[in-house]
């Protein structure tokens, strides 16, 4: 029987454990933890590097360095589960991580999904459960030297990739209220806000990786949505920005893009108008309306 300083015999499974604290099994026979998958935190400190733990020997590949994480509850998704994972075991304070994008391994019976956080915070580590002999800030140039989980060793050169980029997406807000002839112009302040309260919901599921041109699955980016005319008094929403125009709206939106690259960040501006995407060249890769609303039809229908 496993007892607190035991780092050989894996801990008892509670009787009242969640059913999503079980194997997953393949056809082969191959089993993964986590009935309903399993999703970790790789938390990045501008200063001090990542977060990784040095995972006890009783666990799969025991002995090894990697991220907080283990299996999903039933009806949580990934994002909720990596922050409560790296809580119970690193004492990751949930308010003190940005989470910026979402890596999914995805083996049809099973899937692991890396959150990508930036901290907001400083906080030291806690080694809260019996699944941990240490935790520590690791320099991403020092990572590799460490024998690392081989599942996180195959997608860290990504994941440090990813830690790189800062994305933003600036939105036309008008052009693409104006793209879908269903009446906008008879409220257009009420056709923006309609727009805005959808960019919130994508902006809390994350965005395709394609409509940045990144890698991984989805990202948590900055979102400014430029607006003008009588929408000026919109407001904005969790996650999204509004920006109202003092004057033209395109003057805006490339003063906003030009900022934000100026500041850093990757800068995806939505637009289908042609004469804007020229003035936007070199500062913003621009992507038509049409692709915008698609994505906002997957995660918020019009109604």
């Amino acid at each position: 029987m496993w007892e607190p300083g035991d780092v050989t015999l894996p801990p008892p499974l509670p009787p009242d454990r969640d059913p999503g604290d079980n194997w997953a099994y393949a056809a082969d026979g191959t089993r993964y933890w986590g009935a309903f998958g399993a999703s970790g935190l790789l938390a990045h400190d501008p200063l001090r590097g990542v977060l990784l733990q040095h995972r006890a020997e009783w666990s799969h590949h025991g002995g090894t360095w990697g991220i907080p994480g283990g299996a999903l509850h039933r009806g949580e998704v990934p994002l909720d589960g990596a922050l409560r994972e790296a809580a119970e075991e690193a004492g990751v304070p949930r308010d003190a991580v940005a989470p910026t994008a979402v890596h999914v391994l995805d083996l049809e019976v099973w899937r692991y999904s890396t959150v990508v956080a930036t901290t907001s915070r400083a906080f030291d580590p806690v080694a809260a459960d019996a699944e941990s002999i240490a935790l520590e800030w690791i320099a991403l140039d020092a990572v590799a030297e460490r024998p690392l989980h081989p599942g996180f060793a195959a997608s860290w050169p990504m994941l440090r990739d990813a830690l790189a980029h800062r994305p933003a997406v600036v939105v036309d807000a008008a052009n693409v209220v104006g793209s879908v002839p269903d009446g906008w112009w008879r409220d257009r302040r009420g056709a923006n806000r309609r727009l805005i309260a959808r960019l919130g919901a994508l902006a809390s599921a994350g965005v395709p990786a394609a409509l940045l041109g990144l890698e991984l699955d989805r990202w948590f980016p900055r979102i400014v949505a430029v607006v003008e005319g009588r929408s000026r008094d919109v407001p904005g929403v969790p996650g999204v920005e509004v920006v109202a125009a003092p004057g033209a709206g395109d003057d805006a939106i490339v003063a906003q893009a030009t900022a934000l690259a100026g500041d850093g960040h990757r800068v995806t501006a939505v637009t289908s108008d042609r004469a804007l995407a020229a003035r936007l060249a070199g500062v913003a890769a621009v992507r038509g309306s049409g692709a915008l609303l698609t994505l906002l039809d997957g995660v918020a229908p019009r109604q």
